[in-house]
């Protein structure tokens, strides 16, 4: 078991440095010129090199900040983007158990943490609003995201991702339930603090975030976390919604398409206003979810007291 989750690890770690290429790629074609293609064949080491270049750079400490939280929240931040993936559902059993989402829910929740220490401990005040402003946001949406997969939830009677796979033979919860769908993919899209809700990050206002004080390894491993997490809620997407067909050559067809999608949104649309995004999960997605949640209790209810 223990060489299977580092065989995942590495796996995921360089699917995440061809993410950062793919994405360099696509958004140089929506601005109309070319992505990196110096650095090997069609720049497909330039993620190689960025690596070198992040962490041979030299590491600032701000004098002023707590420097053991400082040091240590970007590698608890990658730690937990990472233990995140052990609950993916492998026929080898990595840790294939029935709580599987469950412990997504856990330890998607501890990523906060990480992100407010890193905010605070800087000592600085773009990092700390940079970090107030990304706990809102994730806050807001793991309710968001919780509430939407309930409604599933009560569909499948399980806390197993395998049972998502089983229920969606013939039809996609997509096909079943296509508004919740489009408010998981903008939840997702929240919850990761990628464009249009890229408010930890907002250049014009904050500089850079959360992460203003971090340089070489300490920003690689926000980097890194930032996009494991991006490649994980793809995963999720297409488990819930597309089949969770995991077994199969189109599952990982799915699963680039979503990352896609992550990349072209990011090229299409600008930056949406703060108090837009608070309203948008506690004034739409909430009332929205919930409803669909009583409908979908009310459908089990039904389905069950028809065929038992």
């Amino acid at each position: 078991m223990g060489l299977s989750s580092i065989i995942l690890l590495i796996c995921v770690l360089v699917g995440v440095a061809f993410l950062t290429l793919l994405e360099r790629k696509v958004l140089g074609y929506i601005q109309i010129r070319k992505g990196p293609n110096k650095v090997g064949f069609m720049g497909l080491l330039q993620p190689f090199s960025d690596a070198i270049k992040l962490f041979s750079k030299e590491q600032t400490v701000p004098l002023t900040s707590n420097y053991l939280f400082y040091y240590f929240s970007p590698v608890m931040n990658l730690f937990l983007a990472l233990t995140l993936w052990f609950c993916m559902p492998f026929i080898t059993l990595l840790i294939n158990f029935n709580l599987g989402i469950l412990y997504f829910l856990c330890c998607s929740s501890m990523g906060v943490y990480t992100i407010m220490i890193a905010g605070w401990s800087s000592n600085s005040n773009y990092a700390m609003l940079g970090g107030l402003r990304s706990v809102a946001q994730t806050i807001s949406y793991e309710v968001s995201l919780a509430m939407i997969l309930l409604s599933f939830l009560m569909l499948t009677s399980s806390l197993s991702m395998l049972q998502f796979a089983v229920y969606q033979k013939y039809v996609w919860f997509l096909l079943m339930g296509l508004p919740l769908g489009l408010m998981w993919f903008v939840s997702c899209l929240a919850e990761t603090n990628r464009t249009p809700f890229d408010f930890a990050e907002g250049e014009s206002e904050l500089v850079s975030g959360f992460n203003v004080e971090y340089s070489s390894g300490g920003f690689a491993l926000i980097f890194l976390a930032e996009y494991s997490n991006i490649i994980f809620m793809s995963m999720l997407c297409v488990m819930f919604f597309m089949g969770g067909d995991f077994y199969s050559i189109f599952f990982f067809m799915k699963l680039v398409f979503m990352c896609f999608l992550w990349i072209w949104v990011r090229g299409t649309l600008p930056r949406y206003r703060y108090d837009k995004l608070m309203y948008l999960a506690w004034k739409s997605f909430l009332p929205v979810s919930l409803s669909f949640l009583v409908f979908f209790i009310g459908l089990k209810s039904v389905m069950s007291s028809l065929f038992f």
